[in-house]
């Protein structure tokens, strides 16, 4: 090899240098936020004692996450935290695919956008603003409640707990699915239209096509954005949980989870090495259930694995 040329690596190197130094930026912002304060995890071993300090404090193992396992409310809130996650997970996913394929049927550019606007612009609410907008309709002097009481129907959708899953699912998917669904526009815009005009000539229908060519295409993605939601599936949407319900003890069955559990937990005991160690726990189980999903991905489809 000509010594002048350099080897395939410094090669390679030069010629994506600009690519790198775009994407340094995103990088130190993940190493300082997601990888510096993993130095942190002994705090969940530890009974901290703030005289003491974090190092000082005296080490207890595994107390604090036997605290957690063993108070009452732990099988509630891991339970509503997975059932919740899964539910969005797999309403989100459908209507958003749902919408994307809508969109790509839009003939006029200008629709489009006009469509990915209107959804998209709920994304940008903060929980508080969604939490007022929920209490400006089902709030006691609410819109919808003051409809039902002009039909002689008295409904308190604060103390009627069983209705707040429906509520928080559609609540959830109203404020996320525009970000979804332009994800998967755009890789449905990435398919080769060589596919469609010849489906189009064989004589198949709009729904074949969609069933044949687009969704199959898809699935690639579809399977990446479902593994990495996978990933946060014991975590929560902590503005979500915590203001839309209003911190209503009555609704604390259907609207508590790890999360809001956890802050509540830290905010009346000041309990640091508990709070850690559950993080802790998410963590660990988030990654081990990726694991187990890529895995199983892998075997069915190695294509469409993460890793």
């Amino acid at each position: 090899m000509n010594k002048r040329q350099g080897s395939p690596l410094s090669q390679s190197y030069k010629k994506n240098i600009q690519l790198s130094i775009l994407a340094l930026p995103a990088i130190l912002l993940i190493f300082v936020f997601s990888y510096v304060p993993m130095a942190g995890i002994f705090i969940a071993f530890k009974d901290i004692n703030y005289a003491k300090g974090l190092f000082h404090s005296p080490w207890v193992g595994f107390e604090n996450f036997k605290f957690f396992f063993s108070s009452s409310d732990a099988w509630l809130v891991v339970r509503n935290t997975l059932s919740y996650n899964i539910i969005f997970i797999a309403v989100g996913t459908f209507l958003s695919i749902v919408f994307a394929i809508l969109l790509n049927e839009v003939l006029s550019t200008k629709l489009v956008k006009v469509y990915q606007t209107i959804f998209f612009f709920p994304y940008f609410f903060s929980w508080i603003i969604v939490a007022y907008m929920t209490y400006s309709f089902i709030g006691p002097y609410g819109m919808i409640t003051s409809l039902l009481e002009k039909m002689g129907i008295n409904f308190d959708f604060y103390t009627q707990s069983w209705v707040w899953p429906i509520l928080l699912t559609l609540i959830n998917v109203w404020k996320g699915l525009g970000y979804m669904s332009i994800i998967f526009y755009a890789g449905i815009m990435g398919i080769s239209q060589e596919y469609f005009e010849a489906a189009s000539i064989d004589g198949a229908s709009k729904f074949q096509m969609i069933r044949n060519i687009t969704v199959p295409l898809l699935m690639p993605l579809i399977t990446i954005m479902t593994l990495l939601s996978i990933g946060k599936i014991f975590y929560s949407d902590f503005g979500l949980f915590f203001f839309v319900p209003r911190e209503i003890g009555q609704l604390f069955p259907v609207t508590q989870v790890i999360d809001t559990y956890v802050y509540r937990m830290l905010k009346v005991s000041g309990d640091l090495g508990m709070s850690s160690a559950v993080g802790l726990f998410q963590s660990t189980m988030g990654f081990i259930v990726v694991l187990l999903s890529n895995f199983i991905v892998k075997k069915v489809n190695d294509d469409n694995k993460l890793f």
